[in-house]
């Protein structure tokens, strides 16, 4: 059994797409044309190939091929390289990355802009919480991920980033009117033991979404129920960010969001010790130099964005 490698790139287009109508506007053919190769595809190989829902998404079979076709365009890619051909500005190679809220608002682009200088490239972001990114390196969507994941995926090699380290902060004004414990102005009378539960159960806290594990874990180590509190959900790294510097709440920030107005007096960091991530970066283990300068950018990147 063979897998048509033309088909194989079909098939990934309309993953990437979403929608065999969208894939043949980037194909430059007909949907009808689009869907007799998919079609032919699933026949060579007897097995369904794609879900065909909107979006359009892989089946475990088709998410295989996918992730072949993506492989053999980056070795495409690297081997015209080697030749001294380099590709067409108007086909760049695409590479689809996984990369957390916090990172993607902070730290990651300007590594990935230094490496779009060098190469013909695009990138796919796909953004997610750092404990769900290897999923997507496993499913093959993706070719690297930012992740919390220090142990391989399959398949994956991976390195260590540095920690992204979150502090509870919240306004003073924030701070006062629900009389919140904090480190500033220590002091002035603040509450203890109970009185200080009591205080975080009734605060407003502002989470990322729904799977935002930062507040709930600072919650449950004061001894407070994390799912006490009322909450805004503001799902969006620098728009969370804003939100609590607005005083809508409280929530976990990281430095480089943060430090700057703890320093000022506009933020306090309130009582709890901080929580730190270590973040690593997960790549499919091939002999690509164009994932191996992305590896390389990031990393040089992350050195000074993030704690060692």
């Amino acid at each position: 059994m063979e897998i048509p490698l033309d088909l194989a790139r079909t098939l990934a287009v309309v993953i990437d797409e979403g929608t065999f109508d969208a894939a043949a506007r980037r194909l430059r053919l007909t949907p009808s044309a689009v869907s007799q190769r998919v079609k032919s595809l699933e026949q060579q190989l007897g097995r369904v190939l794609v879900v065909r829902s909107k979006p359009a998404r892989p089946t475990e079979a088709g998410a295989a091929v996918v992730r072949l076709s993506r492989q053999i365009g980056l070795l495409e890619y690297d081997a015209l390289a080697a030749f001294g051909v380099e590709a067409e500005p108007q086909r760049p190679v695409s590479v689809a990355l996984a990369v957390n809220a916090d990172s993607l608002g902070t730290w990651f682009l300007p590594a990935l802009a230094r490496v779009a200088e060098r190469h013909p490239v695009v990138f796919d972001l796909h953004r997610d919480d750092q404990d769900f990114t290897a999923g997507l390196l496993e499913s093959g969507t993706v070719m690297g991920a930012v992740t919390s994941q220090a142990t391989p995926v399959a398949g994956c090699l991976v390195r260590p980033l540095g920690v992204m380290r979150y502090t509870a902060v919240a306004t003073p004004a924030f701070a006062a009117r629900w009389s919140l414990q904090f480190e500033r102005h220590a002091g002035e009378r603040q509450p203890r033991g109970d009185g200080l539960a009591a205080a975080l159960a009734a605060a407003p806290v502002v989470d990322f979404d729904r799977r935002d594990d930062l507040q709930r874990d600072h919650l449950a180590a004061s001894g407070v129920d994390p799912d006490a509190p009322p909450r805004h959900y503001v799902p969006a790294s620098n728009d969370f960010a804003v939100a609590v510097k607005l005083g809508l709440g409280w929530g976990m920030l990281p430095a480089f969001q943060s430090d700057a107005e703890l320093e000022r007096g506009e933020l306090v960091a309130l009582a709890g010790d901080p929580i730190d991530v270590p973040l690593y970066w997960q790549q499919w283990n091939l002999r690509s130099t164009l994932l191996d300068a992305i590896a390389e950018a990031l990393a040089a990147e992350a050195q000074t964005a993030l704690r060692r």
